[in-house]
């Protein structure tokens, strides 16, 4: 599925991603958060991109908690605790490995789902970036036990992402910024669970071009 080349490629791309959906993070955190999500996301990236050159040939444990750490030290907001806290997790359960599979991925995603649960305090069905991941990570094992490919997993899980960002509008938040908004809430979508979205998507794409 990947190497630590591979996996670097990979961040690069979603540094770049999130770059260019910067504004758009940014509006969806108008109404709901402090307008900086995007913003922040961005410049957190910008670190782990200046890093990356110094990874390579490191296990992909090294290079995730490198960029969980980055991310940490260098975005603001709740989204550099949680990116980053998922992040070292998911390197600290992948630590030593040279490559993974789908399975090691699907271990990795779980961690970093662990990670947010924890230092966010929360759970599905509060408008955070877990309506995202969570179901984009049940959807991958479901795949993952059936037998499907690496492709085949991973458009499973940017499927339910989306879903789950979608269905944020309809839920009222009851955790970090989002929370103090109320109902007013209702109809805006997560920018948690959007830009989460966006870098499956991204590693969907890299992994398993259309040929």
């Amino acid at each position: 599925m990947a190497d630590g080349k591979r996996m670097l490629s990979i961040l690069y791309k979603i540094a770049e991603k999130i770059e260019e959906q910067k504004d758009y993070l940014t509006e969806l955190d108008q109404p709901i958060g402090d307008s900086d999500h995007g913003i922040n996301l961005a410049r957190g990236f910008g670190e782990v991109e200046k890093k990356l050159p110094s990874l390579e040939g490191k296990d992909m444990g090294t290079i995730l908690k490198t960029v969980g750490m980055t991310l940490v030290s260098t975005v603001g907001g709740a989204s550099g605790p949680l990116y980053g806290s998922a992040f070292m997790k998911m390197g600290m359960a992948l630590a030593g490995k040279m490559e993974i599979g789908t399975d090691e991925f699907l271990t990795g995603m779980d961690a970093a789902v662990e990670a947010v649960k924890m230092r966010g305090k929360a759970d599905v069905e509060e408008a955070t970036m877990l309506d995202a991941m969570v179901p984009a990570l049940d959807a991958m094992r479901k795949k993952a036990v059936e037998g499907a490919e690496a492709r085949a997993v991973l458009e499973a899980g940017c499927e339910a992402s989306w879903k789950g960002a979608e269905h944020t509008k309809d839920l009222i938040a009851t955790k970090g910024r989002a929370s103090y908004v109320g109902e007013r809430g209702l109809g805006h979508q997560d920018p948690g669970a959007t830009s989460f979205s966006f870098m499956l998507e991204v590693v969907k794409d890299a992994l398993c071009p259309v040929s």
